[in-house]
């Protein structure tokens, strides 16, 4: 079904790649800072969705259609960026109270958002695509069948991703506590708001 030799390969290689801070992981620590690890989940689910995509995608040819059509590309990323450094605008100039308190902002808390925000962030990360291109091909033998090898490696990817990810909202959660406890709630909403908008030039610019 797979050759364990690239399996016993690609599971410490990814998860070193995971654990390096990059868009997704700076967002699900930021949603931790404001609205804690539970809820930073429907993100994750969003961004597990969209790695998923992204690394199939990759495998099966789409990112080279992609590729010929550089507008359709920029596009994602253009409104993506927009997105997030609205809500990182908004997270900045709360005042007084938690982020996840104001009726204003109740948007950034909805399951619905929360899972879109964690999807678009992942398809229309460029280094992701050019990541999974470069990387996924070596660890798959042509000798065996492709749909059994992709489906573990992206298992592989998924757990990865999940795991790293939930460490990074841990620390954002823990970050977020001290800050509250310390009457510091304006900080953490302008600490939080600074990280997204990081994301947003982070995507517009990469």
């Amino acid at each position: 079904m797979i050759d364990i030799t690239l399996l016993s390969l690609f599971i410490p290689t990814f998860f070193i790649v995971s654990l390096t801070p990059g868009m997704c992981m700076t967002l699900a620590m930021s949603l931790g800072i404001t609205i804690g690890v539970r809820k930073t989940l429907w993100m994750m689910y969003g961004e597990l969705l969209g790695v998923a995509t992204v690394a199939v995608a990759s495998v099966l040819g789409v990112a080279t259609i992609m590729a010929k059509f550089p507008q359709l590309f920029q596009a994602f990323k253009i409104i993506g960026a927009l997105y997030l450094l609205y809500i990182g605008i908004n997270m900045c100039r709360a005042k007084g109270k938690l982020l996840t308190d104001s009726n204003q902002h109740q948007q950034i808390i909805k399951k619905r958002s929360l899972f879109q925000q964690g999807f678009f962030t992942a398809i229309a990360n460029p280094k992701g695509w050019a990541f999974m291109i470069s990387l996924l091909p070596p660890f798959i033998s042509q000798a065996l069948p492709l749909a059994p090898q992709l489906s573990v490696l992206v298992a592989v990817i998924l757990v990865s991703e999940f795991v790293c990810m939930t460490i990074y909202a841990t620390g954002g959660k823990t970050i977020g506590k001290v800050l509250t406890q310390r009457n510091n709630v304006q900080l953490l909403n302008k600490i939080s708001g600074c990280l997204m908008i990081l994301v947003a030039i982070w995507l517009a610019i990469s």
